[in-house]
């Protein structure tokens, strides 16, 4: 949402070119506020002058206004109409990386505070993380945070769509995802590595004697399929299929903190990650078995964007992390649960 001086801003009339002078850079840049920038960002990303009013909380005849103070600054057309839709012109593709730049620098240097008091703010942070995370890592995480006298808000949003892009354009402050997915252009820490079991119902016939291959490939199973557009199966399954094991599926569900529920009461069986079963065994009468077959670990990272490494508030929800990812193996392991050895973390980059 903007503020009123930037919608005075986007709603004015465009600015003629400065008369008997020939502009330069630096001249142009003068004539063109921030606010402007954060305009034509969003249109460029939308390209289309009703949703881009509609993100930047603007009407559509202040947005028009401010595409046309946009036209006239650059000299070019920036959006065309092309059938029934508007696309970038060639000079708008090459601004789109920069705009975004630049918004970003002004967003981690110029408005972020200098320092950060947990128990003080009203921020908001926004992770992007699967509901996997979320419950092995949540309860840790809110505790942690209550015994700080935390006051801001966390909002854990769903790993769809493209992560990237949120983390891009500032819209997401952490990516919580296996470390395969992560971008090379921002820096990625591995919190943990894990590994997977097999979960079956106590009750079941597969609790029962060693699970072998045989057993494993001839049970119905349930499994998790991600919700993400263009990403049509888990990382487990991956795996699992790049071993060579072909299973049978009973159902397809898109959470992960559903899978082991759906075993019980039937002979179904489930691959899930390590850390999630000793959790959800609590809840549910689950009994956990080892995978007939060796899989790699799944390495997990969390990512930000490179230019918020020194933000104060990312820097503490970042150590929260971690803090909560120490206190959860504790518990596993007091709790007699076994986790996969972990790694020398090589995934780590900055």
């Amino acid at each position: 949402m903007l503020c009123g001086f930037a919608r005075q801003h986007l709603a004015g009339p465009p600015a003629p070119f400065r008369t008997g002078l020939r502009p330069t850079p630096h001249m142009r840049f003068n004539r063109l506020d921030l606010n402007l920038l954060v305009a034509l960002d969003t249109l460029l990303d939308e390209c289309s002058i009703t949703r881009a009013a509609e993100r930047l909380n603007l009407s559509q005849s202040a947005t028009s206004n401010a595409l046309a103070r946009l036209r006239d600054y650059f000299e070019d057309e920036l959006l065309v109409q092309v059938g029934r839709r508007m696309e970038p012109t060639p000079r708008a593709e090459g601004l789109r990386g920069a705009v975004r730049d630049v918004l970003m620098r002004v967003d981690s240097t110029i408005a972020a505070q200098p320092r950060f008091d947990p128990a003080q703010t009203s921020r908001r942070f926004h992770i992007i993380a699967s509901d996997y995370t979320q419950l092995v890592l949540g309860p840790h995480l809110m505790s942690l945070a209550q015994a700080q006298g935390c006051t801001a808000e966390i909002e854990f949003r769903p790993q769809v769509n493209n992560p990237q892009r949120d983390l891009e354009r500032g819209e997401a402050d952490l990516l919580i995802i296996p470390h395969r997915f992560t971008s090379p252009e921002h820096p990625c820490e591995t919190l943990y590595e894990d590994g997977f079991v097999c979960v079956v119902w106590q009750g079941s016939v597969l609790a029962q004697g060693t699970l072998t291959r045989m057993r494993y490939e001839t049970a119905r199973h349930v499994m998790m399929v991600p919700p993400n557009a263009g990403q049509s199966e888990s990382y487990e399954a991956m795996l699992v299929r790049q071993s060579g094991i072909q299973r049978r599926y009973a159902v397809l569900t898109h959470s992960f903190g559903s899978v082991p529920a759906m075993v019980v009461g039937t002979d179904f069986i489930a691959t899930v990650h390590a850390r999630m079963a000793h959790v959800l065994r609590l809840a549910w009468p689950l009994a956990i078995r080892p995978l007939p077959v060796a899989l790699p670990a799944m390495p997990q990272s969390v990512q930000w964007h490179k230019y918020r490494s020194q933000d104060p508030g990312l820097v503490w929800l970042l150590d929260l992390f971690r803090a909560a990812v120490r206190r959860l193996d504790a518990q596993i392991a007091a709790e007699g649960g076994l986790l996969p050895t972990p790694g020398h973390h090589p995934h780590t980059h900055t």
